[in-house]
């Protein structure tokens, strides 16, 4: 553990209280109305504009976790570490077309979570149910390392401590972080990470864009930064060449190999463009604005955010020229930020870092609990409940989340987290067919989607729980990448991320049972949308009503 520095700290503390402070005077931020119904606290009251949802959106996807584990992987030599400046390019496209269709029938519909939509368009409270299940169990472990990403920074800061400095010098600060975020959370709901993003974004801008300047200057310029990079990489092949041989250990490189390698770094891209928004997290964020033109202006906008990826993966090559020498690789930058930089600058990264985090932790939480009020408790336990019984139901359940995340991240080593946050893109991709899909056509049938969505769920995780850790040939939950085998048949050595996989044998099955159950006429319910309903925007007849979107069938 480190000496506790006292001006990055004073910096850290300062900064921590304005966020703080902000986050319990959001609840009178752009309010229409009582926090007491879910599209004011769990959806900001569908109010917010383009500069807003800018900020938040990009919160949202770019966690602090991001921002450890990006660097992190190029530092290990891992060219995996860049799969994330593609994919969050492709992405983008790709929700300029369907998300508009999402807000509009949400909008029209008054739905508040995807598990929503699903039932409306398919009239299945079963994949209802599976859809909101995947979602808590995916948005689970993603809080879980936003915490992870606090610990990095507290342990280099000097506020954390070692595993035997004792629960009160180790864990406590902990506490108290995520006790003023479940405060101010529950007090001001989705208000609270959107005005508070605002402060987070401007603060990693600063930071990243003064690194990547500075840092040069000191480290022989960006080609003396490569030299070294690839002087420390070759030494480590060359030491390590007989257990790199024999696969207990990794070479290092920041090319991959031909052939798999690659195949890995594009199915890894691929399909984690497809699944970021099935997170409930992102289209919770995207039905919090307030007409389907802003989501096509933050698709045209947000790539800024993968610009700002690309310089941060870059630290990681930094840290390595600068001789920052850390056994776990997620310490690396905050201790390049301590190391390079006078303490006020690097009070103002790990204040940046630390914020990152409570940003998509509060979103994330308000998500999975207002999944668990509309689709379990709603759905099964309290049809009848009131708005301001459902508000007060997501409000406690958004704590417990929190509360949940915190003990798993204390309670359990930090590799599980990781390992089934990997798990977590696995499967909520396979929500993708009945919600993307589900936007434009009702012709997969119900059952069939069900059957796809289990088949999927079911092979990913078995093909991540059979990938074992390089070095380590008996463990389990190694990677989210691996040979292209189907329940034990081999199709291809290349490597695959298994979600993709996973998705491809999700649909296969729901085409094929489509036409099973079309051939048995079994019934395929009530469609409880209509064509308008995925077109319509702000100000259109009917778009403001409050209409109850199970009860309400159309067309």
């Amino acid at each position: 553990m480190n000496d506790v520095d006292p001006v990055a700290l004073t910096v850290f503390l300062f900064l921590f209280g304005v966020v703080t402070i902000l986050g319990f005077l959001a609840a009178r931020w752009r309010k229409v109305g009582e926090l007491d119904n879910l599209d004011e606290w769990g959806l900001g009251g569908r109010s917010f504009g383009t500069f807003v949802a800018w900020f938040l959106i990009g919160g949202d996807i770019y966690t602090a976790y991001t921002f450890i584990a990006v660097p992190a992987l190029l530092y290990a030599g891992n060219a995996t570490g860049f799969f994330a400046v593609p994919y969050t390019i492709i992405l983008y496209p790709i929700i300029f077309v369907f998300l508009p269709r999402l807000w509009s029938v949400s909008h029209r519909r008054r739905y508040v979570t995807p598990a929503d939509f699903v039932q409306g368009r398919f009239d299945s409270r079963s994949l209802s149910l599976a859809v909101a299940f995947t979602g808590i169990l995916a948005t689970l472990p993603y809080i879980a390392l936003q915490l992870v990403g606090i610990q990095a920074v507290l342990d280099v800061i000097g506020l954390g401590g070692s595993d035997d400095a004792g629960w009160f010098r180790k864990d406590l600060p902990l506490f108290i972080a995520f006790a003023l975020l479940a405060g101010y959370t529950y007090s001001s709901g989705l208000r609270a990470p959107a005005l508070i993003a605002f402060v987070k974004d401007t603060l990693i801008y600063l930071v990243i864009i003064v690194a990547v300047i500075y840092l040069p200057t000191q480290l022989g310029g960006w080609g003396g930064i490569f030299d070294s990079a690839e002087k420390a990489f070759s030494t480590f092949n060359s030491d390590n060449a007989d257990a790199i041989a024999k696969g207990q250990a990794t070479g290092k490189g920041l090319i991959p190999t031909l052939g798999a390698s690659q195949w890995a770094y594009a199915s890894l891209s691929l399909g984690s463009a497809l699944a970021l928004f099935m997170y409930p997290h992102s289209v919770t964020a995207v039905l919090s604005t307030k007409n389907r033109n802003i989501i096509r202006r933050n698709a045209a906008l947000l790539p800024a955010y993968s610009f700002l990826l690309g310089l941060l993966a870059l630290l990681g090559i930094a840290a390595i020229a600068a001789g920052i020498q850390v056994k776990n690789p997620q310490l690396a930058i905050p201790q390049l930020f301590e190391q390079e930089f006078s303490p006020w600058f690097a009070g103002i990264a790990f204040a940046a870092i630390a914020i990152g985090a409570f940003v998509p932790a509060a979103i994330m939480s308000i998500a999975a609990a207002n999944l668990w009020t509309r689709n379990i408790y709603k759905a099964f336990l309290n049809p009848d409940a009131t708005d301001a019984q459902e508000a007060k139901q997501s409000k406690i359940a958004s704590l417990l989340v929190k509360f949940g995340a915190l003990i798993f991240v204390l309670a359990l080593p930090k590799d599980f987290a990781i390992n089934l946050q990997l798990l977590g893109g696995i499967w909520i991709l396979q929500t993708l067919p009945a919600i993307v899909i589900g936007l434009y056509t009702r012709w997969l049938h119900r059952h069939a989607l069900l059957a796809g969505w289990a088949v999927g769920m079911v092979w990913g995780t078995i093909a991540a729980y059979n990938k074992p850790v390089v070095g380590d040939p008996g463990s389990h939950f190694g990677g989210s990448v691996g040979p292209l085998e189907v329940f034990g048949i081999s199709i291809s050595e290349n490597l695959i991320y298994f979600g993709l996989t996973a998705l491809v044998l999700n649909l296969l099955v729901a085409v094929i049972g489509t036409y099973v159950c079309r051939a048995l006429g079994i019934d395929a319910g009530t469609d409880q949308t209509h064509p308008s309903d995925y077109l319509t925007d702000a100000g259109d007849p009917d778009v403001t009503e409050g209409l109850d979107p199970i009860a309400t069938p159309r067309g």
